[in-house]
């Protein structure tokens, strides 16, 4: 007899897919948007809760530093940071997301406005007390500042649930080219991205020393992409006089996607902030994600990539 009219899912004995995390491609839930500003200088490392983040994104500041922007709908750490202040870039980076819960140290009365009319809900220390954006006793200010996520989520209201912004998972291109090590630059920072086959994931470097958190792991994920985009001088500054860089991703240019010990160079296409991001390869195909918390390292500076010696004959 011929079964008609009802797929594998249908039967009894078929085993249902689980929920997976529309960021990572991970099994989980796709729950509440929140964004956390971490400085990323020296002083303020080793930073804590990176591992739980979705997605990291490490931007351009003064004085040619960076600092990273994560992103957080699957997991929700009690506390993490050291938390730092926005920057103007941040509003065009998340509006992809939707409406995020924002969180940060403060920022400069001349953002404020833009921060308002942004589709962002502000839930910064600006707005919340000490039992929630709590000091660490063990770090110095102002790379002190830690913020209880879970807390400050039971107040919070109208945040959008994780949604699709371009990424697309699957098996690895033909293009991709096997990698030892990739190297992005900025003025004043340096990441190394080292592959480590027995950990099957990249591994990071930060100017030059192994990138540990606060529990002594060395951060890294199987996936991270390089993207090239165009980076100039903003309206804003900080206190000190130093000009707050713009990080432009709203346009179209190159990236390098990192998996599984392998490079491929592909574009990236994004006609407004609020517009989900297209990654294709150059014969317009996706170009296809692995699954996995992605770092995302946003600079105008062509990385450095060390290939693996060729075999001798």
């Amino acid at each position: 007899m011929l079964i008609t009219g009802c797929s594998t899912s249908d039967l009894p004995f078929a085993k249902p897919e689980p929920e997976r995390n529309v960021l990572t491609g991970l099994e989980g839930t796709n729950g509440s948007l929140v964004a956390v500003k971490f400085d990323d200088t020296r002083y303020a490392h080793p930073q804590k809760g990176l591992d739980a983040a979705d997605i990291v994104f490490v931007t351009q500041v003064e004085a040619g530093l960076t600092r990273l922007l994560a992103i957080y709908s699957s997991n929700y750490p009690d506390e993490v940071g050291p938390v730092r202040s926005a920057r103007i870039s941040d509003i065009d980076i998340l509006a992809q997301f939707g409406r995020v819960g924002y969180m940060y140290s403060g920022a400069q009365s001349k953002l404020r406005p833009l921060l308002s009319e942004a589709n962002l809900v502000n839930l910064s220390a600006e707005r919340n007390p000490p039992t929630i954006y709590v000091t660490d006793p063990n770090r110095e200010q102002p790379y002190a500042m830690m913020v209880r996520i879970p807390e400050l989520l039971k107040k919070a209201q109208g945040l959008d649930f994780a949604k699709s912004i371009g990424i697309e998972h699957g098996e690895i291109g033909e293009s991709a080219v096997p990698i030892e090590k990739a190297r992005v630059d900025w003025p004043n920072a340096k990441y190394e991205i080292l592959w480590n086959q027995q950990e099957s994931r990249f591994v990071l470097f930060f100017d030059g020393d192994p990138n540990l958190d606060d529990l002594g792991k060395q951060i890294g994920s199987p996936m991270m992409v390089i993207q090239k985009i165009k980076i100039y001088p903003s309206e804003f500054g900080d206190k000190f006089g130093g000009v707050t860089p713009k990080n432009d991703v709203v346009g179209s240019g190159i990236a390098y996607l990192l998996r599984n010990g392998t490079v491929t160079k592909v574009n990236w296409s994004r006609p407004t902030a609020e517009s989900p991001t297209s990654w294709t390869n150059g014969d317009g195909s996706p170009a296809l994600f692995e699954r996995g918390q992605i770092w995302f390292f946003l600079t105008d500076q062509e990385p450095k990539f060390l290939y693996p010696a060729p075999e001798s004959p």
